[in-house]
């Protein structure tokens, strides 16, 4: 789960050059040395990448290997009880080191050939436009830090194991990749905030924390929950809605805890008929429609 006040760290850019990951004294990483000096060093990475170029390798600890390797191997077997047939295919296809940290370059290589989809890396966090729009031309921005080895299982904020586990195994599939699309498109064609924010949170309850129907089961296809070693085991015991536009769209939530509220899906196909065909459609007219109508 994300601390509110560590999603994504406060970055200093300063007229050296140099560029200062600001943690909150209450991050695991905070009295570490060593960890801040490479967080900083990743963070600038990113700062200094012009899209079109490699990215730059991140460097990384044994130790910070061995985290990959621990949460890689306890996810997996979550995820072939959890996830979501499509997103298990979608795991098989792109096919992630174990044992080591992948570079976002070569997640790259990895997905462009299944759905066309590339990594670009972020120092922290991305205006809502920049993050969303881009979807609709097959990028994801993508932080490359892991998280703090003191808890291997907890991040206050979301990581290369968040954005590459979660989030890189469902843009392999071409279904949700398509749905990843479909979102950019939308929050390029509204204007106002107001609709931005609809948007955003259309896809914060289905393609971070979205549920569905799989059979007798419910299952996770949210790279929110998929990445989450505790969230995972404890979705199914959340207040479970209809998956619904409008009510999607209204509803607040807290980063700072387990989400209570999840919106579940009978099917894939349900989710792109309601979910795709909203981002296919709106603008803010009819966002503002629905949001009179709440």
């Amino acid at each position: 789960m994300f601390e509110e006040a560590q999603y994504f760290a406060p970055i200093a850019a300063h007229d050296d050059g140099s560029v200062v990951v600001e943690l909150a004294a209450s991050h695991p990483g905070f009295a570490d040395p060593v960890y801040r000096a490479r967080r900083n060093a990743i963070a600038g990475l990113a700062v200094n990448h012009r899209r079109g170029t490699p990215i730059p390798a991140a460097e990384y600890t044994e130790q910070e290997h061995e985290i990959w390797t621990l949460v890689t191997r306890e996810l997996a077997v979550k995820h072939a009880k959890f996830a979501t047939a499509e997103y298990l295919v979608g795991a098989e296809r792109l096919g992630l080191p174990e044992t080591r940290i992948p570079q976002l370059e070569e997640v790259s290589r990895l997905l462009e050939p299944l759905t066309g989809f590339r990594y670009l890396p972020a120092a922290g966090l991305v205006p809502l436009r920049d993050f969303y729009g881009v979807l609709a031309d097959g990028y994801f921005h993508s932080t490359q830090y892991i998280r703090h080895h003191s808890v291997p299982f907890y991040t206050p904020e979301p990581d290369v194991i968040h954005e590459v586990i979660g989030h890189a195994n469902a843009l392999a599939h071409d279904r949700y990749a398509a749905l990843y699309r479909l979102a950019g498109a939308a929050a390029r064609r509204v204007e106002s905030e107001e609709a931005l924010e609809f948007v955003s949170k259309i896809f914060w309850f289905t393609l971070e924390f979205g549920v569905m129907r799989e059979g007798a089961e419910l299952k996770a296809y949210g790279a929110g929950i998929l990445s989450s070693y505790g969230e995972i085991e404890e979705f199914r015991g959340m207040s479970i809605r209809p998956l619904d536009i409008r009510d999607m769209g209204t509803t607040d939530y807290d980063i700072t805890k387990y989400q209570d509220v999840l919106f579940r899906a009978e099917s894939l196909q349900h989710l792109e008929d309601v979910v795709g065909g909203f981002w296919e459609t709106c603008d803010d007219e009819s966002i503002a429609k629905l949001l009179a109508d709440a």
